[in-house]
């Protein structure tokens, strides 16, 4: 879905600098786009936002009326603008885009964790530690479990991995020994 994400990112670039200009809580607006994606996922609502029956402002009222959160003038007018423009499908990916550009602007970064076995809190601790050092930024971790690794972890943080796992290890070891 490349070309989402290259159609997503002027908006979401927008959303934040706008966010960022007056000074908002940019924690808050990433909360509220991601439920505007949210909502608009719903197969009901996207069901509702694709009939033609509905111009951009019956739209814009309908996602307004599904959220929890109150909009305030500035994401109306962004919904408005995603709407006239036949992109409220886009709001998924610019959340996520959002967040990217949050996290960046907060020095953060959210590091993908796979394990073959359960990790305690003490050892996510010591590798995020471990981690934040090699990486230069504070990380958010988000662990699962994968027993295919078979021993080890797998860490991604955006767009690099380290894996330590067993499979990865015993991968090229076979890489190796075929190349011989």
């Amino acid at each position: 879905m490349a070309e989402l994400s290259t159609i997503a990112r002027p908006y979401a670039e927008a959303l934040f600098g706008a966010a960022l200009a007056d000074g908002a809580d940019l924690a808050a607006w990433a909360d509220l786009v991601a439920e505007m994606a949210q909502a608009e996922q719903h197969p009901e609502v996207q069901s509702a936002l694709s009939s033609p029956r509905l111009d951009a402002p019956a739209r814009v009222a309908l996602l307004s009326s599904v959220l929890k959160s109150k909009l305030n003038p500035a994401a109306s007018n962004f919904l408005s603008l995603l709407a006239e423009n036949d992109r409220l499908e886009l709001l998924p990916e610019i959340a996520r885009q959002f967040a990217l550009l949050k996290n960046r602007h907060d020095g953060v970064a959210d590091a993908r964790i796979e394990s073959a076995f359960e990790l305690t809190a003490a050892q996510v601790t010591e590798l995020v530690a471990g981690l934040e050092k090699k990486f230069g930024l504070k990380l958010k971790p988000v662990v699962s479990i994968e027993p295919a690794l078979i021993g080890g972890v797998r860490v991604s943080v955006g767009d690099q991995v380290l894996d330590a796992s067993v499979r990865a290890q015993l991968e090229r070891m076979r890489d190796t020994l075929v190349a011989n």
